[in-house]
């Protein structure tokens, strides 16, 4: 999440607690949700939440947009930095959280509920299972 405007992470109180079980992690602080659907739900930890701060704005991809594992997704504006998050998975966007335009705070508020970001059909799903386990992610973040 945190790309070429890296913001140095703070020496934040951190519970792993907040990893929950069921997702899965990058190394850049995304966390994945496989739906029921196929699909795939996206957002930033609370651990990078937390890190970024009061989150004033966030920019989002378009419906319909392809995106490459890796690549950029949107931003997250805070009081302290803007910081770019990243595609976890290759495929096509095809929902966009809105509502996290209108009350950008949710991010901190409800990262892994109705702080989500995007939802995207993965052209590779099996992509999902190489992403870390929330045990490693607390690993990573403690």
């Amino acid at each position: 999440m945190l790309g070429t405007r890296r913001v140095a992470v703070p020496d934040v109180p951190y519970d792993p607690g907040m990893a929950p079980e069921g997702l899965r992690y990058t190394t850049e602080h995304e966390w994945v949700r496989r739906e029921e659907d196929g699909s795939f739900t996206i957002g930033i930890t609370d651990y990078a939440a937390n890190a970024l701060g009061d989150v004033v704005y966030v920019q989002l991809p378009d419906r319909g947009a392809s995106v490459g594992r890796g690549q950029v997704l949107g931003e997250v504006e805070s009081t302290k930095s803007v910081s770019e998050f990243y595609a976890p998975l290759a495929g096509r966007v095809v929902d966009r959280n809105d509502a996290v335009g209108n009350q950008p705070d949710t991010i901190n508020t409800d990262p892994f509920g109705e702080g989500w970001l995007v939802r995207v059909e993965a052209d590779n799903p099996a992509d999902y299972d190489e992403l870390v386990d929330a045990a490693a992610y607390a690993s990573l973040t403690s």
